[in-house]
């Protein structure tokens, strides 16, 4: 039926759009129902505003049209129709319509089929439309609608329904709730539609993304599973096809495999909670089928997972327990392989605390319950062990839950509960009978009730009725004795109490016979030493039945004889054990309370008095209660106050006599034998009759028998106690006793009055001593401070020294000290009492420990003296610090290097620890003297040797002495007296690598100790120490225990990082120096622990050490050399390293100023730094900087870093560390990018140590710790030139490598003398090889020439002539700075600066012509700065020189004003005497000659007409090159006088320079003479000055320049000359050293002779 839906080509709905609308001929019904409506609306409003209640009116127009539609119900119902097709209707008359509806429909009564299908279509129509909030509203209602016409319409509802329904197409939400309506409603008639509604439905799970659509899909899949579960069950009632539950199954189950696999992994809760609850009623269907049983069981897991999630428990545990029920019920168990993880998600359930949000645990709880009893059904074995595995957990949750799942198992009714299974259970509640909380307690008494109720008396009479009855007694004795102040304690034992009477009552009732045996069993327990402290409710009943018992007439008057004969001495001494003989102390009592009037009248009233209050004192106690010296006091307090009522009778001498008397009568030991010797020294001390007392002390004197321990003990209690009240009279006798004996010390035997008894002297010295000692506990402290020193401790010392000493004498001589000492501490009011005694018994137990074996342990007595230097110590005077320590150091040694006993030899084991203990209580009342900073740093001082001992023996016990002494410290000073700075590490950095020592409670001691030194700091430093931390260094603990060396390692770094936080940044120093300072006092595991802790602490607190890292780095560097283990040394390099990371301004400094040569270890740090090639980089940037710090101007600090930046280091160590990290680092790393930095870093400290500051005085300051001098190969220069080299290499330029040292660079570099020229080959080699380093290299350039340091802007300014002269400088916009330093160089005073500075500023154009006439103002005011003033030669030749490379790129105009200036600085170099400087001239004016243009051509042939003279003569300059550049000069200028021969003949290749000038001169002259012999009637002159020139050839030339000259002059001007003058200046040339100038003065003075004579012929013939 469903496919033929689906197949059919009509849409029903389009079918229903396309009828047209209602005819209006139902009589006005329509009108009618829209009036009602109209209404119905109104009512809802006026409800809404006047607030809650119901309208009247509203539910009135409802009844009316309901009503109608009774009697014609399809007219109503279309008229609805029709308004709910009514545009713009509003939600609300929807819902009221819709609602109308469904009233109608539910009415008895035939719709027409027209009006149905119409209707169906509108409702579909409106529950498929978009859902929104109102939207959502008027859905249900049609959905409800469709629900509602499907109870007699069904076909065409579902039709319509599965026409929305298709495969792969997610339908609409109502679609889906519509059809579990259906289902719900029409439960036959939808079967048959059930099977392919749900294969369509698992279509559409992929596409439901939405939670609210899966939310829908699940809650209608649940309705589904009901309703086939209601047709299964109703099966005979269908009258459809039947469909088998498998069948159902088979269709469900991907749906279910769905959900679970995908589904239930969302994270939205409520999918969440939708799924798990359609779940339920799908395993209904699911579980009964066999083959998908097991497939359900494969997705129990994910359920579980669930568990973790926010889910509600109860939800998830209600499906689980379905299943497991079911596999029970089936006999087919979920698979072995998931049990654990039920068995364990389940049980956390029972045993976590409940989060929050959950809101069912009491429920869940019970469905877990059910859930294990299923499981323990199908695998009780399994449970059993997994219990099993959860007691054995410690946790006190884990265990009350498992115990309380165990009765549940045993509670349960279930044959298949075999006695193997309760056994598995008993053993598992067995495990736990040892826990004593209140919780574990009472859920095993619970299990034995339930045990016992279950039937399986049996199984608890053993064990089970021991642990009820010791949990009675327990709770019974806590309840009895509880404090206040555990309000809660007792709270928790109330509630055992009423568990354990409720298991009592169970057992009683419950089991047949077994009430007699549970209490027997409980009587028998009182006589078991094992349980006489837990069975106090017991006790106290059966010791009321021996009451009842003692309290018969027989007894009664047994008493009464007793009492005429004997007294009181038997009871007193019986009743001090009052509970022997099943609590004979209150009987007696009670008997003495009764027949008091007959045993001492006097008493009786005291008696009524005293003796109910020593019973009730018995009565409040047990035998397991009370406790016997409380018991004795009162026994004793009971006879003083008996006494005290006889006083003034011979009662008390009666009865010590009667005591005295039965001392024989009990064995030795006893307690009632101890309690007579204590009886009758309080009797004794009450007599009043001395001589009396007297006897008797000295008969026990003579009778005693002193080898017997019990009985020497008990003479002197005895005589202690009588001192009470007779110190003298015990005095006395002792002295008199001393005497007697006198007689028998020749052969040491006593035998005055028992002849059975030979004693040894020995034994009664000691027992004399130890009497003087008691008779001084007990003596009233005013006598003995007048007593104390003479005769008691004279008596003690001379019985010690006047015996042969054995180990007897000994022991009793360290107990009486102790108990003089303790007596005199105990009194009160001392004031200043001084022991005069003390010193003379301090230096005889020091002896007495010094004496003993320091390697065998034979006997206390170690022990005892430490003991008596431990009371002595709290007597004045006080020992001094010195001999505090001096008394330790002597203890530790006697005791420390014991070898520790054999575990089989119990004496000696007791031994040694009595004398461990001992020693820790005298340090520690000696510490307690000295109880600060100092005393614990001086105590600590004294371990510190046993505490790095090669003996794992020694090291342990010096390590659990230095723990008790620690946690002594602790609790006595706890925040009150800080620790000294820097102690809090040197504590720490002592008993670190103890955490790593290869004896476990050495471990585990260290470990304490730094713990308590851990609490200490924080509570003196009030910083946070936090559970999170205990936790953290208790599984630190744990881990040392095990032999894992890797374990404990990582343990103690764990230890260290929680330390770490705690320090500050001077306790880190003060660690790491100690830790630095044991490396190698032990073995390699204590040397790797301490690197571990200082290696953690520096990766921790590195960042924070800025003011420490110098002492940090100071303490590894002194300790490094002598480390030999490779790996300790590496991590001791690591840290420096890591330090370095964080503080690379401090390291650097510290390292570099360590000594040269550089050591083995300092090399190996650099080499680690070279290993890592971007570290050792930075260090390489660094270094740069300290050297680059000498060329740069102070700077002010402005941090720390910059203080140790700016610190002062030896050039020469960085040089060699630079050199060695170049040498090292990776051969692949070229170090392109530091290329131009280390290279010019490099070449300015080259060029350093060139000048004055060449040594530095940091270098004397800090090099050598040596002896004698550095290796000749560690100098400066060298070193530098080798990193230069290196650094070349590494580029893997073989032809730069070989052009440098073709040409040399070097070796100029090496000579100061070719220093500069050297600096100048190097960076014109660089530019031309390095194009990529110009930019860098150009900056570096610059800033080199703004140092401050000489040196430096000159090799700087070296550098830059060279890129002056390329366009690298103008290419990358440097050209400006570079001029302006190069301005402010020129006007340096240094020489070589400024002709630097003058060359760069000439080449610049070379390098950059096109900007010379921009900077042609600069350049020349420079040049020409140059040219002035006493300046050297070589600046004024640069000057010159860089003048005529500029004029080359210069015009007329360009040089303005400055060219007169230049002309004439140019002239006065002609005549100089340095050749340099006239070359120069001579060039530049040359170079002047071609600029000259138009304007200036007048103004230059005048200073061609001065300079002409200089320019002829100097063309036979001395000086080659000066000679060639004036001829040069000269044929440049001759165009000035319009002279065109000279120019030509110039050019004349093969004439020499000579002919030339002779043929110019001769030329010129003739010129002259035509033109303007004035001007060479002035040459003359001018030439004539040059005669005197200190240049010879110039003298010689001006000889030869005037000859010709004159040979040209007119008769007129010859007539103007001073020839006398001429003659007399040629003939001193005659006499000149030159012979050209000789020769040329005689050619000359032969021309002039003639022009004379032609003058003179001229004269007398008329010329003129």
């Amino acid at each position: 039926m469903t496919e033929a839906a689906a197949d059919s080509n009509e849409d029903p709905l389009e079918e229903t759009e396309d009828l047209e609308p209602l005819e209006p001929d139902d009589g006005g019904t329509f009108q009618q129902v829209t009036n009602l409506l109209n209404i119905m609306d109104s009512g809802a409003a006026k409800t809404d505003a006047a607030g809650a209640g119901p309208d009247m009116r509203k539910t009135l127009a409802s009844v009316i049209i309901t009503e109608k539609a009774t009697s014609e119900p399809s007219v109503v119902m279309n008229a609805l129709i029709r308004c709910l097709q009514v545009p713009k209707i509003s939600t609300q008359r929807k819902v009221n319509i819709y609602n109308i509806l469904q009233e109608i429909i539910q009415q008895e009564g035939e719709l027409e089929e027209q009006g149905v299908q119409r209707l169906v279509a509108i409702a579909s129509k409106e529950m498929r439309e978009t859902l929104e909030a109102e939207g959502y509203v008027k859905a249900e209602v049609a959905s409800d609608t469709l629900a509602a016409l499907s109870r007699n319409h069904f076909s065409l509802v579902m039709y319509e329904l599965q026409h929305h329904l298709k495969p792969l197409n997610l339908t609409d939400e109502f679609v889906i709730i519509t059809l579990a309506k259906l289902a719900n409603g029409n439960v036959f008639e939808f079967m048959p539609y059930m099977g392919i509604t749900l294969a369509t439905i698992f279509t559409m799970l992929r596409l439901a993304n939405e939670a609210k659509m899966r939310q829908v899909i699940c809650s209608a899949t649940e309705t589904f599973c009901e309703t086939v579960q209601f047709y299964l069950r109703h099966l005979e009632d269908s009258v459809y096809p039947v469909m088998t539950e498998d069948q159902f199954a088979v269709k469900l189950f991907p749906l279910y495999r769905y959900f679970v696999t995908v589904w239930l992994r969302n994270q939205n809760p409520e999918v969440k909670l939708g799924v798990i609850k359609s779940l339920k009623p799908m395993l209904n269907l699911l579980l009964p089928n066999d083959d998908l049983r097991d497939q359900v069981y494969d997705y129990i897991p994910l359920l579980l997972a669930e568990y973790r999630g926010s889910l509600e428990a109860l939800f998830i545990t209600q499906v689980l327990r379905q299943i497991l029920e079911m596999s029970v019920t089936t006999n087919t168990p979920v698979p072995e392989m998931q049990l654990h993880t039920i068995f364990t998600e389940l049980h956390v359930q029972v045993c976590a605390k409940v989060p929050a949000q959950q809101q069912y645990s009491s429920q869940n709880l019970v469905e877990i319950v059910q859930c294990f009893i299923a499981l323990a059904r199908s695998y009780p074995k399994e449970l059993m062990k997994f219990f099993f595995s959860q007691i054995e957990m410690s946790k006190e949750a884990i265990r009350v839950g498992t115990l309380t799942l165990i009765r549940a198992v045993v509670s349960a009714d279930e044959p298949r509960m075999n006695i193997r299974t309760i056994s598995l259970a008993i053993r598992v509640v067995k495990n736990t009978l040892s826990d004593t909380r209140f919780k574990v307690r009472m859920a095993i008494l619970r299990i034995i009730g339930q045990l016992a109720l279950s039937g399986y008396q049996d199984r608890i009479k053993g064990w089970g009725l021991k642990y009820v009855s010791v949990q009675l007694t327990l709770s019974t004795y806590k309840l009895t004795n509880h404090r206040e102040s555990f309000y809660q304690r007792d709270l928790e034992e109330k509630m055992v109490h009423k568990v354990t009477m409720d298991t009592v009552r169970i057992i009683t009732s419950s089991v047949s016979g077994m009430t007699n045996e549970f209490w027997v069993r409980l009587l028998c327990y009182i006589m078991e030493t094992d349980y006489t402290e837990a069975l106090t409710p017991i006790c106290i009943s059966l010791t009321n039945l021996a009451e009842r018992q003692l309290h018969t007439k027989d007894a009664a008057a047994g008493v009464a004889s007793k009492s005429k004969h004997g007294g009181v001495g038997a009871p007193q001494v019986l009743m001090s054990s009052p509970y022997k003989g099943e609590g004979r102390g209150i009987a007696m009592l009670n008997l003495l309370r009764t027949l008091s009037q007959s045993i001492a009248p006097s008493m009786a009233d005291m008696w009524e008095v005293e003796i109910p209050l020593l019973v009730k004192y018995l009565e409040e106690h047990t035998e397991f209660t009370w406790n016997q010296k409380t018991w004795e006091d009162k026994l004793i307090q009971f006879l003083r106050n008996s006494l005290k009522k006889t006083r003034g009778s011979n009662w008390s001498l009666r009865l010590s006599k009667e005591l005295n008397n039965q001392i024989e009568s009990f064995d030795s030991p006893s307690l009632e034998k101890g309690f007579l010797y204590r009886a009758l020294g309080f009797t004794l001390a009450m007599g009043l009759e001395a001589d009396k007392v007297e006897v008797l002390l000295l008969e026990l004197l003579y009778k005693t028998d002193y080898s017997n321990d019990f009985d020497r003990e008990g003479v002197i209690l005895c005589f202690g106690l009588c001192a009470r009240g007779q110190v003298k009279t015990v005095l006395n006798v002792l002295h008199d006793f001393e005497e007697r004996i006198q007689e028998s010390e020749q052969s040491w035997q006593i035998g005055a009055w028992r002849k059975d008894h030979p004693w040894r002297r020995e034994t009664v010295k000691s027992a004399l001593m130890v009497i003087y000692s008691c008779v001084a506990s007990y003596c009233h402290p005013q006598m003995l401070l007048t007593h104390v020193d003479n005769p008691i401790t004279a008596k003690i010392i001379h019985h010690y020294s006047s015996s042969c000493q054995d180990i007897c004498l000994k022991m009793a001589f360290m107990k009486s000290v102790m108990q003089v000492t303790k007596a005199i501490k105990n009194i009160k009011d001392l004031e200043d009492f001084q022991f005069a005694q003390k010193m003379t018994l301090t230096g005889i137990i020091t002896a007495t420990i010094k004496e003993e074996p320091t390697d065998s342990l034979v006997s206390p007595v170690r022990t005892m003296a430490m003991e008596a230097l431990s009371h002595l110590s709290n007597l004045k005077p006080f020992y001094s610090m010195e001999e505090n320590n001096e008394l330790m150091d002597i203890s530790i040694h006697s005791v420390i290097s014991l070898q520790p006993p054999a575990e089989d030899n119990e004496s000696i084991q007791t031994l040694y620890a009595n004398a461990m203990h001992a020693l820790e209580q005298l340090m520690e009342g000696l510490m307690q003297r000295q109880l600060d900073p100092k005393g614990l740093q001086e105590m600590v001082h004294l371990l510190e040797k046993w505490i790095l001992s090669e003996k794992e023996g020694e090291r342990e016990k010096a390590t659990n002495l230095h723990l008790h002494l620690m946690q002594i410290y602790v609790q006595s000073i706890g925040v009150c007296i800080p620790l000294k700075l820097g102690q809090f590490g040197m504590l720490v950095g002592l008993m670190a690598p103890c955490t790593c020592d290869s004896h476990r409670r050495t471990r585990i001691a260290s470990m304490d100790v730094l713990s308590s030194l851990l609490d200490l700091h924080a509570s003196q430093t009030c910083s946070s120490w936090g559970p999170s931390k205990e936790l953290e260094l208790a599984k630190c603990k744990e881990d040392l225990q095990g032999p894992d060396v890797e374990k404990i390692f990582s343990a103690s770094s764990r230890i260290a990082k929680v330390a770490c936080v705690q320090f500050n940044c001077d306790e880190v120093v003060s660690l790491i120096q100690k830790l630095c300072e044991n490396i190698g006092a032990m073995d390699l595991q204590h040397d790797k622990a301490s690197v571990t802790w200082i290696g953690t602490f520096l990766q921790m607190r590195a960042k924070e050490l800025e003011d420490k890292v110098a002492e940090i780095l100071g303490a590894i560097l002194v300790h490094l050399p002598v480390v030999d283990h490779l790996e300790v040394r590496r991590c001791l390099i690591e840290g420096i390293l890591l330090l370095a990371h964080y503080h690379q301004e401090t390291v650097l400094t510290s390292l570099l100023r360590q000594p040269l040569p550089m050591e083995r270890h300092l090399t190996e740090v650099w080499l680690a730094v070279a290993e890592n090639v971007p570290f050792a980089r930075t260090m390489l940037h660094g270094l740069m900087g300290r050297l680059q710090s000498r060329f740069t101007p102070k700077a002010n600090a402005t941090s720390k870093a910059d203080i140790w930046r700016l610190a002062a280091v030896d050039p020469l160590m960085t040089l060699c560390t630079i050199h060695l990290l170049i040498q090292k680092i990776d051969v692949n790393d070229k170090l392109l990018d530091l290329f131009p930095d280390l290279i010019y870093t490099l070449l300015l400290q080259l060029s350093s140590s060139q000048g004055p500051e060449a040594m530095s005085p940091v270098l004397k300051t800090w090099r050598l710790v040596h002896a004698g001098m550095l290796p000749e190969e560690i100098n400066l220069q060298r070193i530098t030139i080798q990193s230069m080299q290196l650094l070349f290499r590494r580029l893997n330029s073989e032809q730069l490598v070989h052009t440098l040292e073709e040409q040399g660079v070097w070796a100029l570099l090496q000579s100061s003398s070719t220093f500069l020229q050297g600096v100048g080959l190097l960076a014109r080699l660089c530019m031309r090889s390095m194009e990529g380093y110009r930019q860098r290299l150009s900056e570096l350039v610059l800033r080199g020439m703004d140092s401050d340091v000489l040196s430096c802007r000159i090799s700087s300014t070296a550098v830059c002539v060279e890129f002056m002269s390329d366009p690298v400088l103008y290419q990358e916009k440097l050209l400006k700075p570079t001029v302006l330093l190069l301005e402010k160089g020129a006007d340096q005073e240094d020489e070589a600066l400024r002709v630097l500075s003058l060359r760069a500023l000439g080449n610049m154009a070379l390098g950059a012509p096109k900007k010379v006439r921009q900077y042609r103002k600069l350049l020349l005011e420079k040049c020409l700065d140059s040219l002035r003033g006493p300046v050297s030669t070589s600046v004024t030749s640069e000057g010159m020189e860089a003048l005529a490379k500029i004029l080359a790129e210069l015009r007329e105009g360009d040089v303005g004003s400055s060219f007169s200036v230049l002309c004439e600085q140019c002239r006065a170099f002609f005549d100089s005497e340095s050749e340099l400087l006239r070359l120069k001239a001579f060039v530049l004016f040359g170079r002047l000659a071609k600029v000259v243009g138009i304007s200036k051509k007048h103004f230059f042939k005048e200073e061609v007409k001065k300079a002409w003279i200089p320019l002829l003569l100097h063309c036979q300059d001395p000086c080659p090159d000066a000679a060639q550049a004036c001829v040069a000069t000269v044929f440049q200028c001759a165009h000035f006088w319009g002279w065109k021969a000279p120019e030509s003949s110039s050019g004349r290749s093969d004439s020499s320079t000579a002919d030339e000038m002779t043929v110019l001169q001769t030329t010129l002259c003739s010129i002259l003479t035509q033109k303007k012999p004035a001007v060479l009637y002035s040459f003359l002159l001018g030439t004539m000055t040059y005669v005197s020139s200190n240049l010879p050839r110039i003298r010689s030339a001006a000889c030869d320049l005037a000859g010709v000259i004159m040979k040209q002059m007119s008769a007129h001007h010859l007539k103007k000359l001073d020839f006398p003058a001429l003659r007399d200046s040629l003939q001193e040339l005659q006499l000149d050293s030159d012979p050209g100038v000789r020769r040329a003065a005689l050619e000359t003075l032969k021309i002039l002779d003639t022009c004379s004579q032609h003058l003179l012929l001229a004269s007398s013939g008329g010329f003129c």
